[in-house]
């Protein structure tokens, strides 16, 4: 099912500078269109760590399905349906089935789930935390914020535009993610404020800091398994921050950040300053002899 959630939306007065959370569920196989935006800090839920079990139950249930059937046409966009669209959706879902029955023979055989469950990607939906202080590009490449009269009716029914050069799907959660970020229900904080994705207002208030940010951490890590909104568990939460730690996955500590004086860019963010950039072991490098 696509979905779009802010779940931590900050904006500093003195920078003017916004960091915003997003987790978001769209089409595995435009997973590869929002990797291009850079600037975005993300972490995803992963086909190497699901279960098997549990990902053939979620494409039993609800599988992903084209929003538009476009007919062939030259070019990277189809701005026309087939006419059977009842007929392509009946092989979809037969292809679907095909290849359930494939991945479980490969686990049935033994085969690891990054391997079965590679089948299945398809049909599957992705869940994915992104934080970032630029938006801006990507919804003016991946949704029609300004769309011609014509385009309207079908923009505001479907959630996307066949003649924008973007793919229908793609189109469709950068919509959903537009019409939240544009309401500006974000929070006015001063510098020195902790943007902590997934901390509750509970904890906020009985913890200290440190402990806060590992939290965390660990909450937005949990994407991979698709567990992050499960119930809350401090001392399983610590355990998996050292871990994470430890093993040098800095990427769920890009979410968390401070919010600076200046506009100054750590990171990929501006006027905030991520928590992995406390660390001086954050990036291995290359040692040259």
């Amino acid at each position: 099912m696509y979905k779009a959630e802010i779940i931590e939306d900050s904006f500093c007065a003195s920078t003017e500078e916004r960091l915003t959370t997003f987790v978001v569920s769209y089409p595995r196989f435009v997973h590869a269109e929002l990797m291009t935006h850079r600037m975005f800090s993300r972490n995803s839920s992963s086909s190497r760590a699901i279960p098997n079990a549990r990902m053939i139950a979620s494409i039993e249930e609800d599988p992903v399905i084209p929003v538009w059937w476009g007919k062939n046409q030259k070019g990277m966009q189809a701005v026309v349906e087939i006419d059977n669209i009842t007929s392509a959706e009946r092989e979809w879902l037969e292809a679907r089935d095909m290849m359930l029955g494939y991945s479980r023979k490969l686990a049935k055989l033994g085969m690891h789930k990054q391997i079965a469950n590679r089948l299945l990607e398809p049909w599957m939906f992705i869940t994915v935390i992104i934080t970032a202080t630029e938006f801006d590009n990507f919804f003016v490449l991946r949704t029609d914020c300004d769309p011609q009269p014509d385009d309207s009716s079908i923009l505001a029914a479907r959630g996307f535009n066949p003649s924008f050069p973007a793919q229908p799907e793609i189109q469709k959660i950068a919509r959903m993610m537009w019409e939240l970020y544009i309401k500006e229900e974000y929070k006015v904080v001063e510098p020195g404020y902790w943007h902590l994705p997934f901390v509750t207002k509970k904890e906020r208030e009985a913890l200290g800091i440190a402990v806060r940010q590992k939290l965390s951490v660990a909450r937005c890590a949990r994407v991979s398994y698709l567990n992050h909104d499960g119930t809350q568990d401090i001392d399983s939460d610590l355990r998996l921050y050292i871990q994470l730690s430890t093993a040098g996955h800095w990427s769920p500590f890009e979410h968390m950040a401070q919010a600076q004086e200046t506009d100054a860019r750590f990171g990929n963010l501006f006027g905030w300053r991520q928590y992995r950039k406390q660390f001086p072991n954050e990036n291995a490098g290359r040692k040259l002899d």
